[in-house]
């Protein structure tokens, strides 16, 4: 194990602010042994991170996202006595450092988390950036404030799935998976995610106490839909979401984030909806009241051979 691997572990022990995908257990569950980490530590303290996960394409070694991780990106640890008129040349100073650590690849592609909102130091350093957005409802601690801040229309189908199902928690994690995996394939899609993946993050976030399956069942023992949320004290994340396509009119998906915000309030500060670039995805999000979040997907590709592999590849999916 690397020296910043290590240093980042410990980093990570006395932390317990982090957002989930940041954490060393997170890095294993997805990464394997395939991730490593740039830091800023001059002295005893690390003023800097930045997490990045490396695996092998056709023999072209890039570093990209890990499946079901939201983001990575840089993170700052700002001096509590920072100006605002410093802060820029503070966050180039930092990001510049990260940047060159970072290992030589065939293409790099980050999501970074919408906290940052300066990528002018990758910019200068040859990568460009997408903007693309999440929705969070920032404070879910006064539940019935929440509540009543979803739209008219988002309460009612609330209400209504209520009648319908019971609201149940802990689905076990071969069952999860295997629910999400039939509910894609009636609408004709493959699952994009390994059951060897899921009940890895499934074990570690439940021996973390970082996050709990949650489901809705009807009198007849069907599922109508199922959840997977992942926490830190920082913020919950609607991880996956299973519906099935011949319950959906029941609401029941949206009657379990309303149970999952309640069962997290008073112990996580906010609740990301992981966001969608799906027009009509993104319509339910915004009427639970939530707040639009920029974030920016940041990428390089130094290999002309596999920026051509790539464009072949995308074309054929």
């Amino acid at each position: 194990m690397s020296d910043k691997k290590a240093i980042y572990r410990e980093f990570c022990r006395t932390k317990g602010n982090l957002p989930v995908f940041l954490y060393d257990w997170w890095l294993d569950s997805v990464c394997g042994k395939n991730w490593n980490v740039a830091l800023v530590k001059p002295d005893n303290e690390v003023l800097a991170f930045m997490p990045y996960y490396i695996k092998t394409v056709f023999g072209y070694n890039i570093s990209v996202m890990p499946q079901l991780t939201q983001f990575l990106g840089p993170w700052i640890n700002y001096p509590a006595d920072l100006k605002e008129t410093n802060k820029a040349e503070y966050e180039k100073k930092m990001m510049s450092e990260l940047i060159a650590q970072l290992p030589g690849t065939a293409c790099f592609d980050q999501n970074f988390h919408y906290s940052v909102s300066n990528w002018l130091p990758f910019y200068w350093k040859g990568y460009s950036q997408t903007t693309r957005y999440t929705y969070v409802i920032e404070d879910i601690e006064h539940t019935e404030r929440v509540f009543n801040n979803f739209t008219p229309s988002k309460r009612k189908n609330i209400n209504k799935a209520s009648e319908i199902v019971e609201v149940k928690f802990d689905l076990g994690a071969e069952e999860f998976y295997e629910n999400h995996k039939h509910t894609l394939e009636k609408q004709g899609q493959k699952i994009s995610y390994s059951k060897e993946l899921f009940l890895k993050i499934h074990e570690q976030v439940y021996a973390h106490r970082s996050g709990r399956t949650i489901y809705a069942v009807d009198k007849n023992g069907i599922i109508h839909s199922a959840l997977f949320v992942v926490w830190s004290k920082y913020s919950a994340y609607d991880l996956i979401s299973s519906i099935d396509a011949d319950h959906k009119n029941s609401e029941s998906a949206s009657l379990l984030i309303w149970e999952i915000i309640k069962n997290l309030s008073g112990k996580i500060n906010r609740f990301d909806f992981e966001g969608s670039m799906i027009e009509s995805v993104e319509r339910s999000f915004r009427q639970f009241g939530t707040v639009q979040k920029a974030y920016f997907s940041i990428t390089r590709c130094d290999s002309a051979s596999y920026k051509i592999f790539r464009s072949i590849r995308e074309k054929f999916r």
